[in-house]
C-alpha cells in the first residue's frame, strides 16, 4: 500500500518507524522545523523491543508525495482542518483515512442510527468543514494506546507496549479493515479490528479526560493520579461522569470503574502528553478530549459539574501561559 502519515510527533513517527522496519516504504507529511529534521535524519525511535532508525519520504506538499492507499492522520485534534485540507491532493476514491487522533471524532454521529445521525459535534468541527472535507466512506476510525514521548525532530522514546484499535464508523467487519489490521499488527504494533469503535472511543475518553487535565493542574504522572489518596476521589468523580454521558449513548465501557483506576496507576511515571505540549507552550486538546464530551453531556441531559471545573481550570491556565 502507499502510505502517508500526516503528521509527525509523538504518535506519528512510532507509527512510522515501525512501519518503515517492517518493510513499508512510508512517506511523512510534515512542516518547519521536524520536516528538515526527516529529510536529513530520518526518524529514531527507541521503545520496549529496541531502536529503530527509518528513512522516509517527507514533505510539505501533498501533491509531491502523489495519491495514497492509507493516510493515517497523527496529529492533534486542533490541527485537523489545515492538515486535512493540505492532504486533499494525496485523497483518491478508495484512500482510507484513519485519524489517529485523542478525543471524540468528529464523525461521531456519521453512519449511525442516532436520532443525532449527522450532527456536528461543534467542540471539535464548529462549522461542519471537516465533515464536508472527508466524507464517511474513507474513514476508519482508530484508538491509540501509545506513550511515546518526542525528545527532538523526528526522534522518540516510548515505554509500554503499543496498542492501535481500528474499526469502521458503521461497525461492520470489513475486508479492508483487516487489511490494514495485517499491515499494521504486521510492524509489532499489537492491532485490532473491533465492530464498536465508538465503544473503544469512549474507553479511551475515560482514561484522557480523568487524567490530562488534571495532570496540567496538579502536574502528577499517571501513577499519581490515579493511586494518590489526595488525588483519586477527585479523578473518580470525573470518571464517573463520564461513564455516565457513555452509557446515555449506549456505549459499553467492558471495565470497571476500579480496574480502570488500577490500569491507570499501573502505567507508571508517565507524563500525560497534555502536560508535554503544556510545558512546551503547545494548544491543548481540550475541545477535543473534554469541551466534546461535555457538549454530547447537554445534549443528554446531563451535567459534569466536577469535569467542566477541571476543564475551566485547565484553560484558566493555559491562557494566562499564552498571554
Amino acid at each position: 500500500m502507499r502510505i502517508c502519515i500526516a503528521g509527525a510527533g509523538a504518535i506519528g513517527c512510532t507509527l512510522a518507524a515501525r512501519l518503515t522496519a517492517a518493510g513499508n516504504r512510508v512517506n511523512v507529511f510534515a512542516r518547519g522545523q521536524t520536516l528538515a529534521s526527516l529529510r536529513k535524519n530520518g526518524i529514531t525511535l527507541t521503545d520496549a523491543d529496541g531502536t529503530f532508525h527509518a528513512n522516509v519520504q517527507a514533505s510539505d506538499q501533498a501533491a509531491e508525495l502523489g495519491p495514497q492507499d492509507l493516510i493515517l492522520l497523527c496529529t492533534k485534534a486542533h490541527a485537523l482542518p489545515a492538515v486535512i485540507r493540505a492532504i486533499q491532493p494525496m485523497v483518491q476514491e478508495k484512500t482510507i483515512i484513519i485519524p489517529v487522533v485523542n478525543g471524540i471524532p468528529w464523525w461521531y454521529f456519521q453512519e449511525t442510527d442516532s436520532r443525532f445521525r449527522d450532527d456536528v459535534i461543534r467542540a471539535v468541527d464548529p462549522d461542519g468543514e471537516l465533515q464536508r472535507l472527508v466524507p464517511a466512506h474513507h474513514l476508519i476510525g482508530s484508538v491509540v494506546f501509545i506513550t511515546a514521548a518526542r525528545e527532538a525532530p523526528g526522534v522518540v522514546r516510548a515505554s509500554n507496549p503499543h496498542l492501535l484499535i481500528i474499526g469502521e464508523i458503521n461497525h461492520t467487519m470489513s475486508g479492508r479493515l483487516q487489511q490494514v489490521q495485517a499491515l499494521i499488527g504486521g510492524c509489532g504494533i499489537e492491532t485490532r479490528a473491533v465492530d464498536n469503535i465508538r465503544d473503544q472511543i469512549w474507553t479511551k475518553v475515560a482514561a484522557n479526560l480523568t487524567s490530562n487535565p488534571l495532570s496540567v493542574l496538579t502536574r502528577g504522572t499517571l501513577e499519581q493520579l490515579y493511586a494518590d489518596n489526595r488525588l483519586s476521589p477527585l479523578v473518580r468523580r470525573i470518571l464517573n461522569e463520564v461513564l455516565l454521558t457513555a452509557a446515555a449513548y449506549g456505549a459499553r465501557i467492558r471495565f470497571d470503574p476500579q480496574t480502570i483506576m488500577e490500569m491507570g496507576a499501573g502505567m507508571g511515571a508517565v507524563r500525560t502528553s497534555m502536560l508535554q505540549d503544556f510545558d512546551a507552550g503547545n494548544p491543548l486538546e481540550l475541545a477535543a478530549i473534554g469541551n466534546a464530551v461535555t457538549e454530547l453531556a447537554a445534549k443528554a441531559g446531563l451535567e459534569m459539574p466536577v469535569t467542566r471545573s477541571v476543564l475551566a481550570l485547565t484553560d484558566f491556565l493555559a491562557e494566562q501561559q499564552s498571554a
